[in-house]
């Protein structure tokens, strides 16, 4: 039996591989991957029986999908181990605390219920980029290792609980929590019975259908729900999760959405507190007010790419203890172990409450107010994103304009700055402005339309 197969070329994505089930990802696709991960993993690790762990979200494919990927990788000689239903960081931890060769999260993330996808690990590093394209190119040439494995399962869900805890702090604070229906649920009530203060879950049980609402807790309308609950008991925070619980949303007393870039300068001040002078790195979507704030502080503000793996990849390079992106991946290498968990993230938050003696609402009021745009994504030919973003740099180097070009272009003028990347997993350019009123606002955006229109693109309004 040949041993090669191909995947549909859209599945194999910058961070992850992500497909729609039945359409662009199938059972066969995931045996698939179990095959090739695992004979890389193999080869890097120099072992012919290298040790993977695996862990799924609550989708209603991810049983299936869980199921065909151990195949394959049992097909090589793989010694897998099955942590079951929990949140992304869960799988990250068992792979970290338990040092495994690689391992792999079976999950949508927060992707409609018919989509699925796979996270992976590479020892304790992220799987990204090049190494995703290998997993194509040596499935496609059937170039897999062949061997007899096996597969157990263990529960690491109770030491995950136990290690979340070691962060609760004595609090009289009330919280309500959100996981919406998403894998986070599989542990968050575990989590929240140890802690101290008042709290109240909502959408706790896993469901694959998301019958309440999507678990994306960047869009307003996913927090409505979450916003009433603390309306309506008086709560203090609101704590929202994503669909695999590696991404955090966050509200205060009064409803108003902490935004990503908000909450890590709400995490930093607690952190340059006991760390002075660390250095604490965000993503180019991010606000000013964050790398000021990070400055004014005392620490030294690093702005990077987009993406996950990107960031923790810079972590590492760094060694900086926190970090974090506006689309609510935190990242703490301070007392944990340097990975995206909304979790952990969320006790961090109560804990930078508790001590800064204050609520979150006022620790939210005394962040400077600015004027922005949302993200803004508008679709382009796949094979020409770039190509335009490069053509707007370099009108604008020609310029003699300000420009940071960390991640695409981020210039910055009197008025405030503009944002325009390339995305790394989709056929649209991502743009963003921010200024300091509403006129100056109006005048940021006149110059990035004008920046697209030179560079032949006709955007629709900003």
């Amino acid at each position: 039996m040949s041993l090669a197969h191909s995947f549909h070329p859209s599945i194999l994505r910058e961070y992850d591989i992500r497909g729609i089930v039945g359409e662009t990802l199938h059972e066969a696709d995931a045996r698939a991957l179990g095959r090739a991960f695992a004979t890389i993993v193999a080869r890097s690790s120099g072992k012919a029986a290298p040790v993977i762990v695996v862990g799924r979200d609550g989708r209603v494919s991810s049983p299936m999908m869980e199921a065909a990927l151990v195949d394959g990788m049992v097909s090589t000689g793989a010694e897998v181990i099955r942590i079951g239903t929990g949140p992304t960081p869960m799988l990250y931890f068992a792979a970290t605390v338990l040092g495994t060769d690689g391992g792999i999260q079976v999950t949508g993330s927060h992707n409609p219920p018919h989509h699925n996808g796979f996270k992976m690990m590479l020892g304790k590093k992220s799987f990204f980029g090049p190494q995703i394209q290998e997993v194509g190119r040596i499935s496609a040439a059937g170039d897999i290792a062949v061997g007899s494995g096996s597969a157990r399962e263990e529960d690491i869900s109770e030491r995950y609980v136990a290690r979340l805890l070691e962060e609760a702090v004595d609090n009289d604070v009330a919280v309500g929590w959100d996981p919406g229906n998403g894998a986070a649920g599989a542990v968050l009530g575990r989590v929240v019975a140890g802690l101290k203060g008042r709290h109240m879950i909502i959408n706790e049980a896993v469901d694959g259908t998301f019958p309440n609402h999507h678990p994306d807790p960047t869009e307003p309308e996913n927090l409505e729900q979450l916003q009433h609950l603390v309306a309506e008991n008086k709560l203090d925070i609101g704590i929202a999760f994503d669909g695999d619980g590696d991404r955090i949303g966050a509200i205060d007393a009064k409803g108003r959405i902490i935004w990503g870039d908000q909450l890590l300068a709400i995490l930093a001040q607690d952190l340059l507190a006991e760390r002075p002078g660390a250095t604490i790195i965000a993503d180019v979507k991010a606000s000013q007010v964050l790398f000021d704030e990070i400055a004014r502080m005392g620490g030294k503000p690093l702005m990077w790419k987009t993406g996950h793996s990107l960031i923790k990849t810079k972590m590492l390079e760094t060694g900086a203890p926190l970090a974090g992106e506006m689309s609510g991946h935190i990242f703490f290498a301070d007392r944990y172990y340097g990975f995206d968990d909304a979790l952990y993230a969320g006790l961090r938050l109560i804990t930078a409450v508790v001590r800064a003696g204050v609520s979150l609402t006022e620790l939210r009021d005394r962040l400077p107010d600015t004027v922005n745009t949302p993200e803004l994504r508008f679709p382009v030919v796949e094979e020409e994103k770039f190509g335009i973003v490069d053509r707007v740099k370099s009108a604008l180097a020609a310029e003699g304009a300000e420009v940071n070009d960390t991640d695409g272009v981020r210039v910055k003028t009197a008025d405030g700055w503009w944002l325009l990347r390339a995305s790394n997993t989709q056929a649209v350019l991502v743009a963003r402005a921010e200024g300091h009123d509403s006129a100056a606002l109006e005048r940021l955006k006149a110059s990035l339309t004008k920046a697209l229109v030179a560079a032949g693109v006709s955007p629709p309004s900003l």
